[in-house]
């Protein structure tokens, strides 16, 4: 059963290299990116040993804005950023995963859902640039 709310695609590349090209595909769309967690080295300091996972946080300003501006769809700001995950599994392949924001807003506000959908379509057309 194929997962409509969490959608996954397999990198042609490495790791690394898909984490670059990613970041580099979203600034060109203007997407700013507040930070990328590398959750590997997180869990490590904890004593974990878990394989490559790298998680970039996307926003643009253009989708934030009409969510942000707003007191009803403020509600909606314990989504953002938005968030594309790059992780390797035993296979020793590189995936990607994110979130269909579009999917996941049918029945909320008009407002909402429609700038969710946008944000979601383009975050889907950078992860696809890998794949």
């Amino acid at each position: 059963m194929e997962n409509k709310i969490v959608v996954e695609h397999r990198s042609r590349f490495g790791f690394e290299k898909t984490v670059e090209l990613l970041v580099a595909d979203a600034e060109k769309r203007e997407w700013k990116i507040p930070a990328v967690h590398d959750l590997q080295q997180s869990l490590a300091k904890s004593g974990k040993d878990v394989r490559p996972v790298k998680v970039i946080e996307i926003c643009k300003p253009k989708y934030s804005g009409q969510m942000l501006e707003l007191n009803d769809e403020r509600i909606i700001s314990v989504m953002m950023p938005c968030r594309i995950s790059v992780y390797e599994k035993e296979d020793g392949l590189t995936y990607v995963s994110l979130i269909n924001a579009g999917e996941m807003a049918s029945g909320l506000p008009a407002n909402i859902a429609r700038v969710m959908k946008e944000a979601s379509d383009e975050t889907s057309q950078i992860a696809k640039i890998v794949c």
